[in-house]
Formats: structure tokens, C-alpha cells, sequence
């Protein structure tokens, strides 16, 4: 392995996968074509999938650099009859998992949670097309909850199965995404009227939204506490992310460990070959704070990641679902509650639900009672309903409510 090799693998979190997720031929220039495709193990994925496929495609850099980049993801299908025009589509947009290349869906699988999730969207008669988004399984750093990158990764990763799997596959698309994937979901809705007008969005669910808009002056905006933005006072192994992931992406030429105490570095090694609950546990373990991990150069580092978060406006040209348990502590409520009155106010469609006692993870499945009739409505060429006229400020965090699947 050459010397550059070598750099990029220890900066990005490059390596440890398959010789599937490097492309075996020069990446289509055209962003959306399919690179390749692998069968998968059926028994490794959400119960109720007929066939599971691996697939390999181009995508546009969503950083800002020139040239095509491969994306890899998966496309599930649903056991049933297919209807004559083809399954209609849920594009899931993952929550966060890390930013090394093994923590890709398609290669480390889904949590338990998200195969009960899954299980429902496909029972109902979908498919489900699944982008890892870029850097994340392929080559190069993941630019975390950068909404471009992301968008462009989901929107190409939809052409490329379109196209691929021809006839089977009806191009009626929703998007759903949780945690990280609420922002790719809301970024990519954002993206697509100039972006991928072919690609037929009817609407968007987003749960535990992670997300942020470029306010407009009149719209309502509750104070997001710092633990939530700023990377020295947040969560340690969500402000490793941040940094490993965001920032790196956003200056590829840094190691990133340039900007960060031993204590960091310790870290970062973790984030660079392990998974979200990886970094949890070593955090745990070294019972640091995130004001410890870096140094006196992080400011510089985290240039342009708050324009790179921000979608420029809230204006979403599809009804969207919005779902947020009321004891979210992870990503908080008041963002959440931003993220919607936000959207409200540009006169984006939006039925908000709030789920009393349910945390981050706890809020995703039993979203599904409200977010599968809204998507079910959209099927049927009905309008879903809204509230913007009643949504109102959350109060504290509440305490989780117990004996409730995943509600942790």
C-alpha cells in the first residue's frame, strides 16, 4: 500500500469491507447508473424481503469537487404480488451509524429496530431503496449531516435502481429517513425540483429530525441548547462524528487529528475503524467530555459546516411527516420544533406528531401509526392532513417511558 494510500485509509476510515464497494471499473461520469449488483443473505435482512440486492453507483461529489464518486446502498424487495406498474418506493435515509467505511448498512446490516421498521414499510407493499450515502462503504471521507452530499447520494442511488431493475420498481417515490437520515430525507426533498425532476417525490417522512433551515425572519424559533451544536460542549462520540466526519469532508487536505488533544486522537482511532456504539463505549470507558478531545485549532477546522448543515429554506415542495418523541434527549426537541415551525412558515405541508414519553429510538416505530396512513393517503392521490395552525413550543425533555420496545 503506497504512502497516500495509506493516509487516506487512517484520515477517512477507508477499508475493512468487501472488493465489492471498489468499483472494478472507471466510475459513469453521469451520476444515477449502476455500477454493479450483488445478491444478499436474506436471513440478514428485514423480515418480509422476497430479495435483497447490493448495489454499487455513480453519484455527484457532494463536496464541492470535481469529478463522479460511487455511492453504495441496497434495494429490498417486498414478498406479494407486484403490482402491474411495479412496487411503489420508500427511499430509507439511515440514521446515524459512524463514518467509517464498515459502518454502512449494506455491509453491517440493520439494528433490530430498523428491521422492525423496515419490516412494516415492505408488509405494506413497498420496496426500499436504501443509499449508504457517499464515503460511507466507498472510498473517501462521509460527509455526516452535510444535506448535499447526502441528497445527491439518495436522489442518484434511486436513478441508478430505476434503471436497473426496469419495470419492477415504479418510479412513485417517498422519502424516509430517522436521526441523520430526517435531514438527508428533508435535504434531499429540497434538492430534487432542480436537482432530479424526473424522479417522481410524492412526500417525506422524518422522524427525530437532525436537521437545520436558514431561518426566515418571521418564523417562530425556540433557543436549541449548546449541547446540540456546538462540538465542544456536545455528546463526545457525536462531536467525534462531527468532526471526523463533517469537518474532515469539508477539509479533506487536514488530518483531522491535527485539531485534537491525545484524548481526541484515542477517539478518533476508534471512529476511524468502529460504529456509533463503538465510540459510546470507549467514551464510557475514558469518561471524557468533548470539551477535552480538541484543541485550540478546532475553530478553523469547523469552517463552513454550519452552511453545509443549513438548507437554504424550508420551502418543501411535498407534504411531510414530521414525528418526535417528547423524550428525544439525543437529538433534543427544540431543533425539532424549529426544523417544523420553520417548514410551516415557508407554507410547506406538514403534519407534525409528538409522542409522549418516547425517546429517539422509541419514537420510530410508533410513528408508524401516523406515517403510514399519511404515506397510504398520498398512494391514494389523497391530500394528507395538517396541523401548522396548532403546533405549539415543546417543554423540557421528558422522562422515557418504560416497557416500550427500543425506548432507550
Amino acid at each position: 500500500m503506497s504512502h497516500e494510500a495509506r493516509l487516506s485509509t487512517d484520515l477517512y476510515g477507508d477499508g475493512g469491507v468487501s472488493a465489492f464497494y471498489r468499483p472494478q471499473t472507471a466510475i459513469p461520469s453521469m451520476p444515477g447508473q449502476l455500477i454493479q449488483q450483488e445478491d444478499m443473505d436474506l436471513t440478514t435482512l428485514p423480515k418480509g424481503t422476497s430479495r435483497g440486492i447490493r448495489i454499487l453507483y455513480s453519484s455527484q461529489n457532494g463536496l464541492g469537487k470535481s469529478g463522479p464518486v460511487a455511492v453504495s446502498g441496497q434495494v429490498l424487495l417486498p414478498q406479494g404480488k407486484m403490482p402491474a406498474n411495479g412496487w411503489p418506493v420508500v427511499a430509507w435515509e439511515h440514521g446515524t451509524t459512524g463514518i467509517a467505511d464498515v459502518c454502512a448498512p449494506s455491509w453491517r446490516g440493520y439494528s433490530s429496530r430498523d428491521k422492525a421498521y423496515l419490516s412494516r414499510w415492505l408488509a405494506e407493499g413497498f420496496a426500499v431503496i436504501a443509499s449508504d450515502y457517499q464515503g460511507l462503504g466507498t472510498a473517501g471521507p462521509h460527509p455526516y449531516l452535510l444535506y448535499q452530499p447526502e441528497g445527491y447520494s439518495v436522489l442518484n442511488g434511486l436513478r441508478a435502481s430505476l434503471k436497473g431493475f426496469p419495470g419492477q420498481l415504479r418510479n412513485w417515490i417517498v422519502l424516509v429517513g430517522q436521526s441523520q437520515g430526517s435531514g438527508a430525507a428533508l435535504g434531499t426533498a429540497w434538492l430534487t425540483p432542480s436537482y432530479a425532476p424526473d424522479l417522481k417525490i410524492h412526500g417525506v417522512v422524518a422522524t427525530g429530525l437532525v436537521t437545520g433551515f436558514a431561518p426566515s425572519p418571521t418564523a417562530k424559533h425556540s433557543p436549541i441548547p449548546e449541547v446540540y451544536t456546538d462540538a465542544t460542549k456536545m455528546d463526545s462520540a457525536f462531536a467525534m462524528l462531527r468532526v471526523e466526519g463533517s469537518d474532515q469532508a469539508l477539509h479533506p487536505e487536514t488530518d483531522s487529528r491535527s485539531v485534537m488533544t491525545e484524548a481526541g486522537r484515542k477517539m478518533s482511532e476508534v471512529a476511524r475503524h468502529a460504529c456509533l456504539h463503538n465510540l459510546f463505549d470507549k467514551a464510557d470507558e475514558m469518561k471524557v467530555q468533548s470539551n477535552v478531545l480538541f484543541n485550540d485549532k478546532l475553530p478553523a477546522f469547523e469552517a463552513g459546516h454550519d452552511t453545509a448543515f443549513t438548507i437554504p429554506d424550508a420551502k418543501i415542495s411535498f407534504p411531510v411527516f414530521a414525528g418526535t418523541g417528547l423524550a428525544d434527549g439525543e437529538a433534543g426537541v427544540n431543533g425539532q420544533y424549529n426544523a417544523v415551525a420553520a417548514m410551516c412558515d415557508a407554507e410547506t405541508h406538514v403534519l407534525w406528531k409528538r409522542y409522549p414519553g418516547m425517546t429517539h429510538n422509541g419514537a420510530v416505530n410508533v410513528s408508524l401509526k401516523d406515517s403510514v396512513p399519511f404515506v397510504k393517503s398520498l398512494l391514494a392521490g389523497r391530500t394528507p392532513p395538517q396541523n401548522c395552525s396548532a403546533i405549539k413550543e415543546p417543554g423540557p425533555v421528558e422522562k422515557p417511558l418504560p416497557n416500550i420496545p427500543w425506548n432507550n
